[in-house]
């Protein structure tokens, strides 16, 4: 098979490499796909810097990406989903479908999930790239390639919320505005929030959640008394929110996220931070504040293109640079210092 396709390999902390490899077959029940745009994630970053997240350890050469669209070059004999020429979003975590949690519905617990660019599985920043048939979902001609990259974090928003059972009426506390802060905060206003408050450490990213849709923000500093800023939160609602969503992974965060749940509420933690956390659990326990995980997300793919492709939300606004797979390099650079108030950096693969 011809050597024509070019690929994104992290080799060890700080050695990722640009080379040629072989244009993949599809199996049976695969497609092949011309990547179309490629997102980089906080997780990208992560493997990059440090070549590990808890126990998932970078020990061989792996392909870098896993938010992503492409189109399809090339179909498995057993394919009946999609055609040649289709253009998808691809859900990066292929399950066992055998297992326990995926027979219940919860997949992105299983065990053994093959999950893009997450050790030992390679990911799809490349031209070329085999997927499972049945985790590409075609995208409609008015979704563009970057929105449906876009769908992963999206997706990661959606599970939060339905973590959270947000539903018409919910009053929201979003804790961190990266992207999955914002995809949180936007999932949350097309589920029925009637108010969304997000906090940060950056102006700029508050300024992106105004515009997006927040309807308060509250700028932190290192040095922000936990007892001052719970208090801010509830005296900007005019309440106390009654589910929380916390993104950023800081144990302060983590802190003001159980204070200022109202009680009865519930705390969903997405941001990965420390291992252990100090949090006040005391509190939360004797006011009856559920904390829930969130780990990816599960069929969530179907019902955030139908927000995209609906109108109801709009994604675009968080793609701050782009970049073309040749210059991935350059890409991953700005994504580590976040130079220019980078939010969220597309690298487009096609030519």
């Amino acid at each position: 098979m011809a050597s024509d396709n070019l690929t994104a390999v992290l080799y060890k902390v700080n050695d990722l490499r640009l080379e040629k490899r072989s244009i993949p077959e599809p199996e049976d029940h695969e497609v092949l796909l011309e990547m179309g745009s490629v997102g980089i994630c906080g997780s990208d970053v992560h493997y990059l810097v440090n070549g590990a997240i808890g126990d998932f350890v970078v020990r061989a050469p792996m392909v870098m990406g896993h938010e992503a669209s492409g189109t399809v070059a090339k179909v498995g004999k057993n394919v009946k989903n999609l055609k040649v020429g289709d253009r998808v979003a691809i859900e990066p975590g292929v399950p066992c479908k055998t297992c326990e949690y995926c027979k219940h519905g919860r997949y992105n617990l299983c065990a053994d999930i093959i999950f893009c660019a997450t050790p030992p599985c390679h990911g799809n920043l490349c031209q070329y790239y085999t997927h499972s048939a049945d985790f590409c979902y075609k995208l409609p001609d008015h979704v563009s390639m970057e929105e449906g990259a876009l769908l992963e974090p999206l997706s990661v928003g959606v599970h939060a919320c339905r973590r959270a059972d947000v539903k018409l009426g919910s009053t929201v506390l979003v804790t961190g505005a990266g992207p999955i802060g914002l995809v949180s905060m936007l999932s949350a206003k097309a589920m029925g929030a009637t108010k969304v408050i997000i906090t940060d450490l950056a102006q700029n990213r508050l300024d992106l959640a105004k515009d997006l849709g927040a309807d308060y923000t509250v700028l932190l500093n290192k040095d922000s008394n936990e007892k001052a800023i719970v208090e801010q939160v509830h005296q900007l609602l005019g309440k106390e929110p009654d589910k929380t969503i916390e993104c950023s992974g800081a144990e302060s965060s983590i802190r003001i996220a159980i204070q200022a749940t109202k009680s009865g509420g519930v705390v969903v933690v997405v941001g990965m931070g420390r291992p252990e956390a100090t949090v006040p659990l005391v509190n939360a326990l004797v006011r009856e504040v559920d904390i829930r995980g969130v780990f990816r997300y599960a069929n969530c793919y179907p019902l955030a293109l139908e927000m995209i492709a609906s109108g109801k939300v709009d994604v675009k606004k968080l793609i701050t640079h782009n970049y073309t797979l040749e210059e991935t390099l350059a890409a991953f650079e700005t994504a580590k210092t976040g130079a220019g108030g980078a939010v969220k950096i597309m690298i487009h693969c096609k030519k």
